[in-house]
Formats: C-alpha cells, structure tokens, sequence
C-alpha cells in the first residue's frame, strides 16, 4: 500500500488493496478501538454478574449438601444408639434369665416341662 500526498506534501490516506484511498484511516481505527473497548467492558460487567450469580448458587449448593450430611449423620448416630440399646436390652434379659435359672433350677426345668406340655397339646 502506497500513502497519497499532495504536492505540499500532506496526506490523503492510503490506497487499500482495490486500490481505493482510506481517507479516514486514523479516525476509523480510533473508533474500532473504542467500540472494542466498549464491548471488553461489556463482557467484563457481564462476566462479573454471572461469577456473582454463580458464587450465590455454589454458595446455596453447598449448605444444602452440608444440611443433608448433618441429617445423615444425625440418622446414623441414631440408628447406632438404637443397635447399641438393643444389644443392651438384650444382655440384660439373657442376665436376667440365666440369674433366674441358677437361683432356681429344679423350677425352671418343671416350667419349661408345663410349657412344652401345654403346647403339644394345643397343637394337636
């Protein structure tokens, strides 16, 4: 590309590839630039709207996660209190029994004999 001058020497823009001047050269850049720059703040502010928007829904996001392991924790600790006093209840009736049974044994087996009587005969 080739730049025009006249013949006091100042210049005209120059020649594009068809062969057509730019006389507007400096001027439509200095636009172009600004209508960039414009749209870098555009994207930016857009940008930062939706980081914000998306630190709200992480934010969100994760107390509902850490609701639900607290819930889930809690369900845990319950159902582990509730095995540990079925364990519990069930020693103590096994104690009980096999106290009750060493105090009295001659009465115990006469009891179960009665039992098992009266239950084959309802059976039949």
């Amino acid at each position: 590309m080739s730049e025009n001058t006249s013949a006091s020497g100042a210049s005209f823009g120059t020649a594009n590839k068809s062969g057509a001047k730019n006389v507007h050269g400096s001027s439509a850049d200095a636009m172009v630039d600004g209508v960039a720059e414009a749209a870098h703040k555009s994207v930016d502010t857009v940008a930062d709207r939706a980081s914000a928007q998306m630190d709200r829904v992480t934010g969100t996001a994760h107390k509902a996660v850490d609701s639900a392991a607290g819930a889930a924790t809690s369900a845990a600790e319950w159902a582990s209190d509730v095995t540990d006093q079925a364990r519990q209840a069930t020693a103590n009736v096994t104690d009980a029994a096999c106290s009750a049974i060493r105090s009295r044994p001659i009465a115990t087996v006469a009891g179960a004999l009665v039992i098992g009587y009266l239950l084959g005969r309802i059976s039949n």
